[in-house]
């Protein structure tokens, strides 16, 4: 997929996801957010267990056999550099408790991620410092 395709496609989905707040028991979190921007890439990742809160969110990782996000994403997709991103990719930065880690899709020189100080997905520029790690789509 070239990358105005990729970038066509992200828009796409932010825009569903970027008016409806960050909640638990809504299907908008970070990982719904990432799954959606897999499946518009062309990926089909497995389906997400339901549930309704941050200890809900938790068990339902802890079930999938893996401790983090980030170990999660390791067995699905290619790791890369975060600065070999393209427009789309997944990236990993520092996020609240239970998790203690939150997914993003790179924008180009931005993040598009659920921020405290924002309604719903927001594109946060100054957060590509704080990327730990990234997944190419």
């Amino acid at each position: 997929m070239n990358l105005a395709a990729r970038a066509e496609a992200t828009e796409k989905v932010v825009a569903r996801f970027r008016n409806r707040p960050f909640d638990w028991s809504d299907r908008a979190t970070c990982i719904h957010l990432a799954r959606a921007q897999m499946r518009a890439l062309g990926h089909r990742p497995p389906a997400i267990p339901d549930f309704r809160s941050a200890l809900g969110a938790r068990k339902a990782l802890e079930r999938t056999g893996y401790a983090s996000l980030e170990a999660l994403l390791d067995s699905m997709l290619p790791r890369i550099s975060p600065l070999s991103a393209w427009v789309g990719d997944l990236m990993l930065v520092p996020g609240k408790e239970p998790f203690g880690e939150a997914l993003a899709i790179n924008a180009g020189g931005a993040l598009l991620m659920y921020h405290a100080e924002a309604d719903g997905v927001a594109n946060v520029v100054d957060a590509m410092v704080h990327v730990r790690a990234a997944w190419r789509l």
